[in-house]
């Protein structure tokens, strides 16, 4: 079960760019640089380099409110704004943990390609999702998430 643009529109009411309730996104990525199919890019300590996340294959961006979009932003292209990106990562990883633990297709899975060094803290990087929401979690100094079996 993929991440889809309606999960991400209820989280992030402030959207511009086409809005594709089927849109599925098969990666969400940190940095601009990692091979991103189908993907939601989120720039972490970056200067948003999102020309080099689209021609990596990302088809939306999570986007700071008050940065502004490049000008070489395709009109298009979804931008979810929110006004905290480690949240709004927090936010989507929750969202997605709770809808992989309602469903039994578990084939088709979004794969958050989050680089542990500035977005963690941690200078190791993962793939478990939910090994990703804990160091978030901490990251943020909140107490850890609850683990789904």
């Amino acid at each position: 079960m993929y991440l889809m643009y309606r999960d991400l529109a209820v989280l992030f009411p402030s959207v511009k760019g086409i809005k594709d309730n089927e849109l599925e996104f098969h990666t969400v990525a940190s940095s601009s640089s990692a091979l991103q199919p189908k993907g939601i890019y989120i720039p972490f300590g970056e200067a948003g380099n999102l020309k080099e996340a689209i021609e990596k294959g990302a088809v939306a961006a999570l986007w700071h409110e008050n940065a502004e979009t490049p000008a070489y932003t395709p009109n298009h292209f979804p931008i979810f704004y929110t006004n905290d990106l480690t949240k709004g990562l927090k936010d989507i990883m929750k969202l997605y943990i709770e809808k992989l633990s309602k469903s039994e297709e578990k084939m088709n899975t979004t794969n958050f390609l989050i680089s542990g060094e500035k977005s963690l803290k941690e200078n190791e990087a993962t793939y478990d999702i939910a090994v990703m929401a804990e160091r978030l979690a901490e990251a943020a100094g909140n107490a850890k998430p609850e683990r789904r079996g």
